[in-house]
């Protein structure tokens, strides 16, 4: 059955969230475009513009854009946090606390404006209601499933949510925006993270903090048992896992396997150093189930392209959990997030702070 419920969409100018919008609008939404500004001048301006993005060319989708300037938000919310976990010694992941502080912020003050009821994106994952409560559910398409960076999502926001892709593949979208007219269509994706050019964090951290680099050259490599091994360019430039780079000779492949930025040291191991059967996590929000007072089994991925593993999940004071799996995983690394599955939903998710070998 068509809707005739308002509805604003967010439009970033690539193909998926210009295909939702028009979707929406072939089910008989009332459609309004909304573009959030978030590297233009910093200072907020809480009013919407009328923006130039044209989302079709097809005359049956001449709908409206606007842009709504949150730039400075997104500078405390994202950019600040994405400084600080590097300084931290922790590996951040801008794109899901922009979702929560930027993109569901925005869209639902732009429907708030608008009088609109709902909200909606572009991102590959469904939602449903059931037992009184708003689920966030996989993606149809495991290529494309993008849940695991919306774990931080509240049944407030998933209550004014809609995700029209959720059920359809890339090259289905693809298709769809030909169909629309999309202007987009053939628009090539990008990974890339938005404020960091070339996708190298390591020079825009050291262009972004003056004096960085020569405060944390020098800093010591060592081996599990603390050994020196060499010296090394700055804890914030490396990530667990990371082999290249190391400048260390040694008779087998070494892996950065910690981060120490209290002393500015990284260490190093081999592979199966990398392996951990615990970590601990922090800052949970649990979408699919009450918030846990008990131990309990599910399965669990430590980063977007992971599987989801078995894995036991215990409350331990606080909004904290510690999460034992049933094998070893590989490169859990602080900072990302550990999102916890039953079969096709998400149940919740956090921060990972600390890990454990096994």
């Amino acid at each position: 059955m068509k809707s005739s419920q308002a509805v604003v969409t967010g439009i970033s100018g690539g193909v998926d969230s210009a295909v939702a919008a028009c979707l929406l609008h072939r089910q008989g939404y009332r459609v309004t475009g909304i573009n959030i500004r978030i590297l233009d001048t910093p200072v907020d301006n809480p009013s919407l513009q009328p923006s130039r993005l044209v989302i079709s060319d097809h005359p049956d989708f001449q709908i409206p854009v606007f842009s709504l300037n949150l730039s400075a938000k997104f500078f405390d919310a994202v950019i600040r946090y994405f400084r600080d976990d590097y300084l931290s010694g922790r590996t951040p992941n801008p794109c899901m606390v922009c979702n929560k502080t930027i993109k569901w912020y925005g869209l639902l003050e732009a429907a708030r404006m608008l009088e609109a009821e709902m909200i909606a994106t572009g991102h590959y994952a469904r939602t449903s209601f059931s037992d009184g409560r708003y689920r966030l559910m996989k993606g149809c398409d495991p290529e494309k499933d993008q849940s695991y960076f919306l774990w931080m999502l509240s049944q407030a926001d998933l209550s004014k949510t809609l995700l029209p892709l959720g059920a359809l593949t890339k090259p289905e979208v693809r298709e769809l925006a030909r169909t629309f007219g999309v202007r987009a269509a053939e628009k090539k994706e990008s990974q890339e993270i938005c404020f960091v050019p070339n996708d190298d964090y390591c020079s825009y951290l050291k262009n972004s903090i003056p004096g960085l680099e020569q405060e944390v050259a020098g800093g010591e490599i060592v081996d599990a048992d603390g050994n020196v091994l060499g010296h090394h360019r700055g804890y914030p430039f490396y990530t667990i896992g990371q082999r290249r780079g190391l400048g260390i000779p040694a008779p087998k492949p070494l892996y950065v396997t910690g981060l120490d930025a209290r002393h500015n040291r990284i260490r190093v191991g081999g592979k199966a150093d990398l392996e951990c059967r615990a970590l601990t996590a922090s800052g949970l929000n649990w979408t699919g189930v009450e918030r846990p007072s008990s131990a309990f089994e599910t399965a669990a991925r430590i980063r977007y392209r992971d599987r989801e593993s078995p894995c036991r999940v215990e409350p331990i004071g606080g909004n904290d959990v510690s999460v034992t799996f049933e094998t070893p995983k590989h490169g859990v690394t602080p900072g990302q997030a550990v999102v916890f599955y039953r079969s096709d939903e998400v149940l919740g998710g956090g921060f990972i702070d600390h890990t454990h070998q096994p």
